[in-house]
């Protein structure tokens, strides 16, 4: 089987959101089906540890856990791993469940948490001490790590290894009762301190954390690891397939080894794949508390976040997003994505999907002194070229409108079909106009009105006498046009791999202009009543969605989701 091995994807005829995948992962479902390793079961789960929100890396894991599980007919829990209440937040577990909805997958009635089996786990881990297989040991935590040994030199036994099962028996259950100090002691497995696999050499299995817990409050003061509560959890459950990211493949050993030993019913498989690395980005959740502790990103939902939260609130879909996990695959070898797969996924859908608008960001007065003052005229145009379906809009026209300011050049270059002083443009299902004269600022020099006539044969935009105009512009009416806030978001960093270099803080590489925020941009009328959510093209800018959080009735504040320009279509159509 080749290991870099990626899904062939198909999209099914009756259910939107539903891939067929096609993978090592699914190789080994189809395997075990055979033997009936788990009498044709497959029993999937998503298990998060609620310690943040989640981000474009996790969508990926959701969309394989929930997607294999439906495509063999199974079942996929959603289960938090809530071991660590140091770090944990009723805040960030319901972000994540309604992240999960949104991407358009459902977990039933089978939600579970980590903490619903606390007491079975204190049981499991009784019983290992019984058997002789664990052991209270009170080195310290830099001790532990002391006699852990290297990668080429074996580990020492740690002196309190041998204590007997009585003494451990006692000592275990005063840790639980809270009669030792954080870090005094913990439990460790038996195993081999001379394991080529450092995972194996005593790992510990419980610590004393004098911690609240979100859900069990006070009750406990000793907690599991999660390398001894998530097999447990899975078997608990009856997870047949625990699908993990790579770097839990050399702590396979040890969940074989915890579910063996313990003889549990269900002895889950764990199989690994990579996780996601995407250009311009960090997905370390420890990163990404940084960024939103320290100021330098508005929450966890800021749209120049990688969160999921984050790319809805920016514009992104669901389904953008599951069609972006579809196309990258499922592999067995780290790498990198670029980011420009993510936007040309969020463009394709957009292109058929969004209402045209026009809307002038950085605005530049222009007056037709050859139109007749007062006159309003109405214009029909359409609202997506792409969708037959989608129907047509009037917009207003006047003798005093709004342009780009870039799309006027005073003295332009070669090849600059815009408009300029003597150069007609075609005004977008309007008129022809062409630039007579400049007005000025008498201090700054800085033009400020643009004086044009219009050609009143051109109405719609064609002219009269069949002349050649090659520019195009966009426009809004001065006398209906509304005042919106408009945010142009880019990458929040300058380095394709921010923090890669060891040597470099990865705040170094923020992206100082990652955010641009315009204040009084010129949008057509229609687009004052736009709600929360709602998704548009802003003719020659990008897509532009309406922002979530900061929007009020008749204020929208609008977010660039992405630009116009599409490298990742340039580089699939070359290939």
């Amino acid at each position: 089987m080749d290991e870099n091995k990626v899904n062939d994807v198909e999209k099914s005829s009756d259910e939107e959101n539903k891939v067929v995948y096609s993978n090592f992962i699914q190789d080994i479902i189809d395997e075990d089906m055979k033997s009936g390793r788990f009498e044709g079961a497959v029993h999937t789960r998503f298990p998060p540890e609620p310690n943040g929100y989640l981000h474009i890396g996790h969508a990926k894991s959701i969309c394989l856990n929930f997607g294999i599980a439906a495509q063999n007919k199974g079942l996929c829990n959603l289960r938090f791993d809530d071991t660590n209440p140091s770090k944990e937040e009723d805040e960030y577990v319901e972000s994540i469940k309604n992240d999960v909805k949104w991407l358009g997958f459902d977990w039933d009635d089978r939600l579970y948490y980590a903490s619903d089996y606390f007491d079975q786990l204190y049981e499991y881990a009784v019983q290992l001490i019984k058997m002789g297989k664990a052991y209270v040991c009170d080195l310290s935590a830099d001790q532990i790590r002391e006699y852990r040994g290297t990668l080429t030199e074996p580990g020492k036994e740690s002196p309190y290894r041998n204590r007997s099962v009585e003494e451990n028996l006692d000592l275990f259950e005063r840790m639980k009762n809270g009669e030792f100090e954080e870090g005094s002691r913990v439990l460790r497995a038996k195993i081999d301190m001379a394991s080529p696999n450092l995972n194996m050499r005593d790992p510990v299995l419980y610590r004393i954390m004098k911690v609240r817990h979100h859900r069990t409050g006070d009750k406990w003061c000793i907690y599991p690891m999660y390398d001894f509560a998530h097999p447990l959890s899975d078997s608990i459950e009856n997870i047949t397939h625990s699908i993990c990211t790579l770097e839990f493949e050399d702590h396979r050993p040890l969940y074989n080894w915890i579910l063996e030993t313990l003889d549990v019913k269900c002895k889950s498989r764990q199989v690994e794949f990579a996780r996601l690395n995407l250009t311009y980005t960090v997905m370390s959740k420890r990163k990404l508390l940084q960024l939103v502790k320290e100021g330098h990103v508005s929450g966890w939902d800021d749209p120049r976040m990688p969160t999921i939260s984050g790319l809805r609130r920016r514009g992104y879909t669901p389904e953008s997003i599951r069609e972006f996990c579809a196309r990258i695959g499922v592999a067995k070898s780290n790498s990198t994505v670029d980011i420009a797969l993510l936007e040309h996924c969020i463009r394709e859908e957009l292109n058929l999907k969004a209402t045209r608008v026009m809307a002038v960001l950085r605005p530049l007065k222009v007056v037709i002194d050859n139109y007749e003052e007062g006159r309003v005229e109405e214009f029909e145009v359409p609202n997506n070229p792409e969708d037959p379906n989608a129907g047509t809009r009037k917009v207003p026209f006047s003798r005093v409108i709004y342009i780009e300011q870039d799309d006027f050049c005073e003295n332009p270059p070669k090849k600059y079909f815009r408009l300029a002083p003597g150069q007609e443009v075609r005004l977008k299902g309007a008129y022809i106009i062409k630039c007579e004269s400049v007005v000025k600022d008498e201090k700054t020099g800085e033009i400020i009105e643009v004086h044009c006539s219009y050609d009143p044969d051109s109405r719609g935009g064609s002219s009269s006498d069949g002349r050649k105009v090659k520019g195009t512009i966009h426009w809004v009416s001065a006398q209906h046009a509304f005042e919106a806030e408009v945010r142009l978001y880019d990458y929040l960093f300058t380095d394709p791999n921010p923090g890669a270099d060891e040597n470099v803080d990865f705040l170094e590489q923020l992206n100082p202009k990652s955010l641009e925020v315009l204040k009084n941009c010129k949008m057509e009328p229609g687009l004052k009543d736009a709600k929360p959510g709602d998704m548009f093209q802003f003719l020659r800018l990008g897509y532009f969605c309406v922002d979530s959080v900061d929007s009020k009735p008749g204020a929208p504040v609008f977010n660039r989701t992405v630009t116009l320009k599409d490298t990742w279509a340039k580089i699939a159509n070359k290939g």
